[in-house]
């Protein structure tokens, strides 16, 4: 796809004018939130907080008119972006867009047109999300534009491959798919290079759709920058280890949108800069995420996003500080693996061992090592209807860390973004159990 002229400079001139000018309006908006008071459990918010919404409101509104000047790519969040970086791609991320529509209240609707079209209730939220957008055009983000081919990787669960072979289906356009496997002990030389040879092989259908030439040298660069990414999430994650924690793992859920879907760009690498500076001076300051941290938290899988807000407020109310999740770290644990002086076989090894790929065992470990070096008191299991995947196991794993290291824990059941599959009696009783059997067990 060679870029259109016209549509070329529409895309400049939004960049260079219409997206500075939305920013400041952004701004504006920002100050007047942050001018309502402060909440009486929780310590100042984050001033990266303002960046960050701009941040991902620039990213999606030049998406609206990257179609033509860029080639677009629609790539889940396991796949390994940087390839399509090289070849100038504009890339949305699907799941990024679904915990979007979760937050803002728009996800059962989505879901609901979904399943008005054949498809179960039982499905992926994030996948009937997209499938919803794709037959009533519904978006929080205003408008997205079509992708020119869908990017995909089953490291993170198969239902992404049926999910992105529908899409193909619909808009007849090529699925380029990473197929990964799974790593029951340890992954073997043969694995590495039957992985390392598929992404070489992708390289002419990516060019042949962008109409750009592949540049191994490029690669190397933006691999360097990826890596750079993840290290620096990982030690903005770090931050949460100093007592107290200077952000909660809420604060991290959406602060994880650039390292999904900004992964080895300009504006990923110095926003996790800024915010990491940001949090090392209120650690240096002693400023905590809440006003009073009594005991400390692990989330296990993703976010309850139509939640989010009220179950912060619930667990500030009491004390506890959500400071370690198994979610939010997998783009840390991952990240620096990849090597520019081997990139795709680092790129094989790295997208290969994303905790969803990974055995049980390594999981548990994952936790264990967590629930230490954060000095955790207690675990809250997400059972997510839509994720089995990552909801698969829980109870052993409750089990184990409970036997193994005495960890007061409890598992709620819920949904990322379908608010349908939520009973909040039923969460808040669950919840009230285990607010008494952990202050019995750790006073």
């Amino acid at each position: 796809m060679q870029p259109n002229l016209l549509k070329s400079l529409r895309y400049r001139f939004m960049k260079n004018l219409g997206a500075p000018l939305l920013t400041v309006l952004e701004q504006r908006r920002a100050t007047g939130k942050r001018n309502r008071g402060p909440h009486p459990h929780f310590g100042p918010p984050l001033r990266c907080n303002a960046r960050l919404r701009q941040l991902l409101t620039r990213h999606y509104f030049l998406s609206r008119y990257a179609k033509g000047a860029h080639p677009v790519a629609w790539v889940t969040s396991g796949a390994p972006v940087e390839l399509l970086r090289v070849l100038d791609f504009y890339t949305i991320y699907p799941e990024n867009h679904g915990a979007l529509c979760g937050a803002k209240r728009m996800g059962t609707e989505l879901c609901t047109a979904a399943e008005a079209h054949g498809y179960s209730q039982e499905l992926c939220a994030y996948a009937r999300i997209d499938l919803g957008h794709h037959f009533t055009g519904k978006t929080p983000a205003g408008k997205l534009p079509r992708p020119d081919l869908l990017f995909a990787s089953n490291n993170i669960c198969q239902t992404v491959v049926y999910w992105y072979r529908a899409l193909a289906h619909y808009w007849n356009i090529p699925l380029v798919l990473f197929d990964t496997p799974f790593n029951y002990e340890a992954l073997s030389d043969m694995q590495i290079e039957y992985m390392s040879a598929q992404l070489q092989e992708m390289i002419p259908v990516l060019e042949r759709v962008s109409g750009r030439r592949f540049d191994v040298v490029r690669l190397q660069q933006i691999i360097g920058s990826a890596k750079e990414c993840s290290a620096l999430w990982g030690q903005v994650l770090d931050t949460m280890k100093a007592r107290p924690a200077p952000m909660t793992i809420f604060d991290a859920f959406v602060h994880l949108a650039p390292i999904v879907s900004l992964r080895g760009l300009e504006g990923c690498r110095t926003h996790y800069r800024t915010l990491l500076d940001e949090l090392r001076e209120r650690v240096n300051r002693g400023i905590g995420a809440l006003t009073v941290e009594r005991k400390r938290l692990m989330w296990d899988n993703i976010a309850v996003w139509f939640k989010v807000r009220e179950l912060a407020g619930m667990f500030a109310e009491r004390g506890l500080n959500f400071v370690t999740a198994t979610y939010t770290n997998a783009w840390a644990e991952t990240g620096t693996m990849i090597d520019p002086q081997r990139p795709f076989e680092s790129l094989a090894r790295a997208y290969s061992q994303v905790i969803l790929n990974n055995n049980l065992k390594h999981r548990l470990d994952l936790m264990k090592r967590l629930i230490r070096e954060f000095e955790v008191d207690g675990l809250v299991m997400h059972s997510a209807r839509s994720c089995k995947p990552y909801s698969i196991g829980q109870y052993d794993l409750k089990r184990i860390l409970a036997d193994q290291l005495q960890i007061p824990s409890v598992i709620i059941e819920a949904d990322i973004a379908d608010s349908r599959s939520f009973s909040e009696k039923q969460v808040i009783a669950q919840l009230e159990l285990f607010f008494e059997a952990f202050e019995d067990r750790t006073e």
